[in-house]
Formats: C-alpha cells, structure tokens, sequence
C-alpha cells in the first residue's frame, strides 16, 4: 500500500460566505449563494434558569454585548452561547473545589486521589474552547471570521528598480 490516505473534512475551515462579500471576495471564487440565513439576534437577557447560578450570567452578560456589537450572532448559534456559559460556571466551580482542597484529596479508600474537579475543569475548559472557537471568541476563530484585515496596496519595492 504505502500512499498517503486523504481524509475527508480534514483541513482548515471554509470562511463563511458572509466574511467573503464583506472583504470583497478576494479569491475571486465564485461565493456559494444558497447558504441559510438565519435571523440575527439584536438583543437576548440571560435565561431564566440562568439567573440563579453564580459564574454563567456573568459572562453571559460579559461576551452577549460583544457579540450583538459585532453582529454575529444568530438565533441557531444559541444553544453554543449556553453552552459556553454553562462550561464556564462549571470551570469556575471547580477551580473553587481545586482552591478550597487542593489537587490530591482522600479517596474512599483512604488513600490519597487526584482531585476529581481538577478533571471537571478540564473538560470544561475543552468545552469553552470549542464552544468559544464557533462563536469567534478567541484570536484566530476571530480573524477567521472576520477576513483578518486587508494587505497593503502597492509594491513595496517599486522605487528599488528605479535608478
């Protein structure tokens, strides 16, 4: 055998056709125009169930703004916003527990365990990670979703030829 297998889906992420017509398409391909549009989300309070709980308002009411700002989100992109919400009150609530009993507890065997919190806040945090990263709240989703900027017109060496 002794090629290489292609996997499909593999590869970075297509940029969403609205990122494409905002930076004036340029690669010149021909943008898809039968994707979905769904309705932007002007202004949404945080969920009822939400209010009680300690950390999830916060940051709700923390990244929501942000998002409405720049508007990105949409009625379907939802259920990520609570979910990055919820992983994030879970987070917060185990580094508390990690804080408060440290990284090894007593197990009910009598001997000494890795705190199970320290395991909760890992897969919170792989959570938010990947909830963040469909909503654009890190560095690179963001100028994936934005288009990055614009490159500088001209030729930076034009004048060098010139003498």
């Amino acid at each position: 055998m002794g090629g290489i297998a292609s996997v499909p889906g593999r590869g970075r992420k297509p940029k969403p056709q609205e990122t494409k017509r905002a930076n004036g398409n340029p690669g010149k391909r021909p943008l898809n125009n039968h994707v979905p549009e769904f309705s932007e989300v002007t202004n949404i309070d945080v969920p009822e169930y939400m209010e009680a709980l300690e950390y999830a308002p916060m940051i709700w009411k923390s990244i929501v703004p942000e998002l409405l700002k720049n508007k990105i989100l949409r009625i379907t992109d939802m259920h990520n916003v609570e979910g990055f919400c919820l992983a994030y009150e879970n987070w917060r609530k185990a580094q508390k527990e990690v804080a408060l009993n440290g990284i090894v507890v007593i197990g009910s065997q009598g001997g000494p365990i890795k705190n199970p919190a320290l395991t909760a806040m890992n897969e919170a945090v792989r959570q938010m990670a990947t909830l963040g990263s469909l909503l654009g709240l890190d560095p690179s989703s963001r100028a994936r979703l934005t288009g990055g900027g614009q490159k500088k017109k001209g030729n930076a060496f034009a004048g060098v030829l010139d003498m």
